[in-house]
């Protein structure tokens, strides 16, 4: 353990590892797409959405382990680090153990996905595999997607538009391009997380290396980038509800707008730690709009 480190129960060490805050990224996706598949429907398949909501739990948690360790190895967390503490870089647990418990997470996300791909087939089966691999590949391999300027549209797509739209699939074996929309939206949001993280950790990434899209950009080009994650998707409500037919419902999540503002301006104004406040207040945003849009999606159209 490192000197000087508080001494933590190990329970209270994996929770923190595996970064709670984080795992409603993970968790949305199935909420819209399952609620937007019911307002197509009137029914939910509620064995493939809980299957679906741990598999996507478990390659989320997978991922963050192995994130921990891999980041600790390359020199990344180092005492300059701005973030939350990571068990690996604070010698709470071995390096080898923290990677164990992320294969173990991504064996277990493979087990559920058995079920998932008999219910649901070939298609199922190419998501889970592929999410399975980007799980790892985020921070794992010669050059891992988290080093590149491809980590927001890694997420866009992977906890965006590809989970929800594996989602819809999974309840009605079909897929419809207001469960690819539903999943930019969502998406988007998901990639403002991963905007306001490598802000904050811009010059440390510099320095290791890591050309993330805010290290080549820069802070000022980071401030218009993450309005836009912020903003585009309420403008994309009315689209959405065109191509689902629930009208004013939708403008449920604008409810959720002023909340959107503020942390937009909290963002061109943030520096140093401060980016961790709102890094909690943007994964917060998400849940709020994502829960919103569900309720948009669930209310009966008479």
């Amino acid at each position: 353990m490192r000197p000087g480190s508080p001494t933590l129960r190990p329970r209270y060490v994996w929770w923190l590892a595996i970064r709670p805050k984080t795992l409603g990224v993970s968790l949305v996706p199935v909420l819209v797409g399952s609620a937007l598949a019911w307002s197509q429907q009137a029914a939910v398949l509620w064995l493939p959405a809980l299957l679906a909501l741990l598999a996507a739990l478990l390659i989320q948690i997978g991922t963050n382990l192995h994130n921990d360790v891999a980041d600790f190895e390359r020199g990344v967390d180092g005492a300059e680090r701005l973030g939350p503490p990571r068990a690996t870089a604070m010698g709470w647990l071995p390096g080898r153990v923290v990677r164990r418990g992320a294969w173990v997470a991504f064996a277990l996300a493979f087990s559920l996905g058995v079920y998932l791909a008999d219910h649901g087939g070939w298609p199922i089966v190419a998501i889970g595999l592929a999410s399975l691999a980007a799980g790892w590949a985020y921070t794992g391999g010669p050059r891992p997607i988290a080093c590149t300027p491809l980590g927001e549209f890694f997420v866009l797509l992977f906890f965006g538009v590809l989970a929800v739209s594996g989602s819809y699939y999974l309840q009605t074996l079909s897929l419809a391009a207001a469960a690819v929309l539903a999943g930019t939206i969502v998406g988007l949001l998901a990639a403002a997380l991963i905007t306001v993280n490598n802000t904050r950790d811009r010059e440390t990434d510099a320095r290791a290396g890591r050309r993330t899209l805010v290290v080549l950009c820069g802070r000022r080009l980071a401030c218009g980038i993450y309005a836009g994650e912020m903003l585009l998707p309420f403008a994309l409500l009315p689209w959405l509800a065109a191509l689902t037919g629930r009208g004013v419902w939708l403008a449920l999540p604008c409810l959720a707008l002023p909340l959107a503002l503020r942390q937009v301006a909290r963002f061109r104004r943030a520096a140093g730690a401060e980016y961790n406040t709102l890094l909690a207040g943007t994964a917060g945003l998400q849940m709020v709009f994502a829960f919103l849009l569900a309720v948009g999606l669930l209310v009966r159209v008479p």
